[in-house]
């Protein structure tokens, strides 16, 4: 099956597309930002909230539009995952996820839009001090590489175009870095409402052409093998239950709390979140049963080839034109989330790393310019090392979840934080737990002691906070904004180095 230049025109012309609808807007501000050059300290760290945060006006549509389509980017992922075990990717990709983000929308929403902190491990310091600031910056850096999302872009464009993989990753990633570059999250946050639009566009296009060309649920149970009908997909139950808990990164992803530091009002991040679950409910619906058309049409794709299940049904099942726009609609999906990830490791060095030494000081926007560079070069090595979505989501899932989860819930209530060793200790023991049965899945292809990553890191974490709290004598006393309602954080100078 060989994609029509139709389609393969189609597609390049929605990057070229993508790039001007992004960053029109950024060279207008640019040019103002230049014409009204800030002279003062705290007109710099503006500066540093118009490029991080668009200055915190993102109004509910746009907060929508930039949370479903920046955390929904693994597409090919989800392909790959309803291909190989049917209905139950609702239950691993789709549930756990609505439920972590109901709980940050209840708990946490509010809280983060009320901090003065410009990026999670900005808060984290403001709780806890310089040292888990550091810690806490690293491992979101580490984190929020966005080198999953850059696997699926690279082999949408490998199957569509037909060009090297290689040729596909240097191509995306650079796209990803000029479409960011002059505006920051100004730029994201237009893309996105580009994307969000797109996205949906494609699927609710292809399902009822399947639908119409195959049939129903009939066709669909009768060309699918029975365990895609079930629950865990014929996987055992610790490998469905993990997820529940990686679903926990919820908690601690960066992007929900750019979006929520962003929103105009905390009623704007608690609705938006909301409306986002019902959105991500209907794709999921759209997705899984896509993935289940496939597995019953391409009989002869092996599971090694189940990240091209989607793109592949396409070319068997859609007319040139269509084609080309489901094509679009996934590339939308994944160009979102690179993006959001790459802004996100961006920002994380450009105002908690490199901000804060006194090169940069007061010049956010040219030291997250530098880690939008850094970002991108870590991303292609970590993407070319390992060109599984499914295996890097797990793997990074379980990384800042079990490192980073107390720590943030205790850096925004106040009941529930360490003190500054304890913060360090726990950062410290649950990514070293986490990553050494990390490395020995990969290795032996099992789990050590028959314990998932995830639940490994999540013990030896929690064992510290239990022993912190009952053995730590000496606490700070509470501040007047050291309540549940207003976290505790001391705005910081961006040259700040205590």
């Amino acid at each position: 099956m060989s994609v029509h230049a139709i389609d393969a025109v189609l597609m390049l012309s929605y990057f070229v597309l993508t790039f001007v609808w992004a960053s029109r807007r950024g060279r207008r501000t640019e040019a103002n930002e230049e014409s009204t050059a800030p002279a003062a300290a705290g007109e710099a760290i503006q500066s540093g909230a118009d490029y991080l945060l668009a200055s915190r006006r993102l109004t509910l549509p746009a907060f929508v539009a930039s949370m479903v389509a920046s955390w929904y980017g693994g597409i090919l992922g989800v392909g790959e995952y309803s291909f190989k075990y049917g209905l139950s990717n609702w239950l691993v990709f789709g549930v756990p996820y609505y439920l972590a983000a109901a709980v940050f929308a209840l708990f946490l929403a509010d809280r983060a839009r009320k901090s003065e902190a410009l990026t999670l491990p900005e808060q984290i310091r403001g709780a806890y001090g310089r040292g888990p600031g550091i810690l806490a910056s690293a491992i979101v850096f580490c984190t929020s590489v966005p080198a999953a999302y850059l696997v699926a872009l690279s082999v949408l464009l490998h199957v569509v175009l037909g060009i090297p993989l290689l040729a596909a990753m240097l191509l995306s990633i650079g796209f990803a870095v000029l479409t960011i570059w002059r505006a920051g999250f100004k730029s994201v946050v237009r893309s996105n409402a580009l994307q969000f639009v797109l996205m949906f566009l494609g699927f609710m296009l292809f399902l009822p052409v399947l639908f119409h060309q195959n049939g129903g649920l009939s066709f669909l149970t009768a060309h699918t093998p029975p365990s895609h009908w079930t629950w865990t997909g014929g996987r055992g139950a610790q490998a469905i239950i993990v997820w529940y808990f990686i679903a926990l990164s919820a908690l601690v992803e960066p992007l929900f709390y750019q979006r929520c530091f962003a929103a105009r009002t905390p009623a704007v991040a608690r609705t938006g979140l909301f409306l986002s679950i019902l959105c991500w409910a209907f794709f999921d619906f759209m997705t899984t049963f896509t993935g289940l058309y496939a597995r019953a049409i391409l009989t002869d794709l092996p599971a090694s080839r189940a990240a091209e299940a989607y793109p592949l049904l396409a070319l068997r099942c859609l007319p040139a034109g269509l084609c080309g726009i489901f094509f679009i609609s996934m590339a939308a999906t994944v160009v979102s989330s690179l993006d959001g990830c790459l802004f996100v490791s961006a920002s994380t060095l450009g105002r908690d790393l490199l901000g804060r030494t006194k090169r940069f000081e007061g010049k956010i926007p040219q030291a997250t310019k530098l880690g939008l560079i850094i970002s991108a070069i870590a991303a292609f090595a970590l993407a070319w090392l390992s060109k599984s979505v499914v295996t890097l989501w797990h793997g990074l899932g379980s990384l800042s979840t079990t490192s980073l989860l107390l720590p943030v819930l205790g850096a925004f209530i106040p009941r529930l934080r360490m003190t500054h060793r304890g913060a360090v200790v726990h950062m410290c023991l649950a990514f070293a737990v986490t990553l050494i049965w990390l490395i020995a899945l990969n290795a032996f292809k099992k789990q050590l002691l028959g314990i998932e990553p995830i639940f490994a890191g999540l013990a030896a974490g929690l064992l510290v906070w239990l022993c912190d709290r009952l053995f730590a004598r000496i606490r700070p006393a509470p501040t007047s904004t050291d309540s549940d309602s207003s976290p505790q954080f001391t705005p910081t100078n961006t040259g700040d180095k205590t």
